[in-house]
């Protein structure tokens, strides 16, 4: 059984045989289902971009767990640099195996933060397999057709997609990325936690129609298959 929790905004826990974190941004977060304190055993911990509201606590919990930051290579090798007592895996769009699970790193359309006003490594989104469910992240992207590839290749369970417009795919557009995907869940992420990207999931459920099947999470809830 795979366990995928909602811990708002774009974060995500995904417990499996491994236990595995995405985007944690918990501390200045609104929405936040936890706090990084609450987190005791993690093994991975993937960040999509460097915006704050997307790297966030990711350096504080693998101080604290010893777990494994994932990221684009520039990210990886910046985050190390700057942070004693952290591990970093650098990736650049492609598959890989850590720790037995499965990860690819996919594009994604957006920009990355900056930092001493040096811009830090590209945008991604992440699919992962865990214990025979395959799930893609998307990050902030706005919707590609290159997404059909991802549903060619690698098969998607579970989409987390973003729809709060704004920033990201809106959710006309985020229906769309269904279409493209065709995943058997998705779950929607990115939205009211600010007004700038304040939506309605139900009319988001309402554009997919029977494309998949739309499970809105509030923040702490959790999704199992």
């Amino acid at each position: 059984m795979v366990k995928i929790k909602f811990l708002g905004h774009a974060a995500f826990e995904i417990e499996g045989s491994k236990r595995i974190l995405i985007d944690p941004f918990l501390t200045g977060n609104p929405a936040a289902a936890a706090k990084p304190e609450d987190f005791d055993r993690v093994d991975l911990i993937l960040v999509t971009h460097m915006h704050g509201d997307h790297v966030g606590d990711a350096v504080k919990i693998a101080q604290k767990t010893g777990a494994k930051i994932v990221a684009m290579y520039d990210i990886a090798n910046y985050l190390v640099e700057k942070n004693r007592g952290i591990t970093t895996i650098g990736m650049n769009y492609g598959p890989t195996e850590i720790d037995g699970v499965k990860i690819v790193q996919v594009p994604a359309w957006h920009s990355s933060g900056a930092d001493e006003n040096f811009m830090v490594g590209n945008a991604c989104g992440y699919i992962v397999e865990i214990d025979g469910v395959t799930i893609y992240h998307a990050g902030d992207t706005y919707v590609f057709k290159d997404m059909e590839l991802f549903a060619e290749l690698y098969g998607i369970d579970v989409a987390l997609l973003p729809i709060g417009g704004h920033f990201t795919m809106g959710p006309k557009e985020a229906a769309k990325a269904v279409e493209l995907l065709k995943p058997k869940y998705v779950i929607p992420m990115h939205y009211n936690t600010w007004p700038p990207i304040a939506q309605d999931p139900e009319k988001f459920k309402k554009l997919v129609g029977d494309k998949a099947e739309v499970i809105i999470l509030k923040p702490g809830e959790t999704f199992e298959l």
